[in-house]
């Protein structure tokens, strides 16, 4: 009789729970720790330019872009190594020698020289920007002229966009540089919007301080 009861009361328990209101958990991401903010001056006297980068980052010189070559030793990646970012910073002279990837019949890619002209650079960068438009829910750019007299464009993109943030600075006669927010994982907008939101102060002082060397 004990055990009939026994189990007529984990029955009844059972029925009871399979009547209780269920919560669905939110999903959640690991808490990322931000630093704080500080700033140091890169000005090599051989880099046509220079600017303030964040103390927590490193520039490495960039040997390879992808698959593709430096045109000349003026690349640099800004590496947040315990962000898990990376922002690369391509330099062309505008009117100087250019690389270009060439596809061939066979379906292989093989390097072909040109010269680097202003139109076709900001095309280009527009085009790097639009080849995330398949999976960006937004875009928006905005046009800025800094205090140091440094022009340019600066792309933000919504969505898991490759690279959310873009932008490119140049003096229209001489200089062109194109920056480009990277991460070494695959994009998430919710789990990397933090990290974006922190970078993009970042971007700003970079814009901000840059300035071309005469």
């Amino acid at each position: 009789m004990k055990f009939l009861h026994f189990c007529c009361l984990c029955i009844l328990y059972i029925l009871l729970a399979c009547n209780s209101t269920y919560t669905s958990k939110k999903t959640g991401y690991f808490n990322i720790e931000l630093p704080e903010k500080k700033y140091l001056l890169f000005d090599e006297p051989t880099m046509p330019y220079s600017f303030e980068y964040p103390a927590y980052a490193k520039i490495i010189k960039d040997s390879t872009y992808f698959d593709t070559n430096p045109e000349n030793d003026y690349w640099r990646n800004i590496d947040f190594v315990g962000l898990n970012a990376k922002i690369f910073l391509s330099y062309k002279k505008v009117g100087g020698k250019a690389l270009y990837k060439i596809k061939m019949h066979n379906g292989f890619y093989k390097d072909s020289v040109g010269i680097n002209v202003y139109d076709k650079m900001i095309n280009d960068a527009f085009k790097l920007t639009n080849k995330n438009e398949d999976v960006a829910t937004s875009k928006k750019d905005s046009l800025f002229t800094t205090a140091n007299n440094i022009g340019g464009l600066l792309f933000k993109l919504g969505g898991n966009a490759a690279t959310q943030r873009q932008f490119f600075m140049t003096d229209t006669t001489k200089n062109f540089i194109r920056g480009a927010l990277y991460f070494y994982a695959s994009p998430n907008a919710d789990s990397v919007k933090p990290v974006v939101d922190f970078l993009q102060k970042d971007i700003d002082h970079l814009i901000a301080t840059f300035k071309w060397r005469k």
